[in-house]
């Protein structure tokens, strides 16, 4: 972990405990301290990440009440022993169909929102795969601290179509794989998804 990687760490650790404190704190004196406390943390993460501070006010410190991870839902959809993949407008990298989990739909509704939204095809979830803390795995730094989940899907119609999102739809071979968006999904974690869709009675892997 290098230095402003930890320093990135350090400072979401530091939000999280300004908000808490924003969020159950009654005495004025401590809700100015905590209100400060987050100021101070919004520049660091602009010092640290080399955004501007509106930037990472909107982004990092908007939010209210306890501050909690947030839900990352990726699609495992397998064809012929070939991986589903979408080609991500943002970086042109490629990754699992997926995104940010949505209030008011379970984590089978998302998979297959986003399955259908990102790629063009019907899917059918079956289990879940996987959930790991993408601060134990070598993404890119982020604001946020976030939990992702892996549900393996079954394919049942349509047909490949990109989005607003997506630039390319096709299917890969595990040693066959295209540049990967690492924000979103790491080639360990490609392997370790083919390798617990080939042992279907294997367990959830979890961090």
């Amino acid at each position: 972990m290098t230095a402003d990687t930890r320093g990135i760490e350090w400072v979401k650790r530091i939000q999280a405990i300004a908000q808490a404190g924003l969020a159950y704190s009654k005495d004025a004196y401590d809700l100015e301290r905590f209100e400060e406390l987050r100021a101070i943390s919004v520049e660091m993460m602009s010092a640290y990440s080399g955004l501007a501070i509106e930037q990472v006010a909107n982004l990092f410190a908007n939010e209210s009440g306890y501050q909690t991870p947030k839900v990352d839902v990726r699609g495992v959809v397998m064809q012929d022993g070939k991986l589903l993949l979408v080609k991500e407008k943002t970086d042109g990298g490629w990754s699992l169909p997926g995104g940010w989990a949505d209030i008011g739909l379970s984590p089978k509704e998302i998979v297959v929102k986003e399955v259908k939204e990102e790629s063009g095809y019907d899917v059918e979830p079956v289990k879940l795969l996987a959930v790991l803390d993408r601060n134990k795995h070598p993404h890119p730094p982020l604001a946020h601290h976030v939990y992702k989940l892996f549900i393996q899907c079954k394919l049942t119609g349509g047909q490949a179509q990109t989005s607003i999102e997506t630039t390319e739809v096709g299917f890969f071979a595990e040693d066959e794989l295209p540049p990967l968006s690492t924000d979103r999904v790491t080639s360990g974690q490609i392997a370790m998804l083919f390798k617990q869709v080939r042992e279907p009675l294997g367990e959830t892997i979890f961090d």
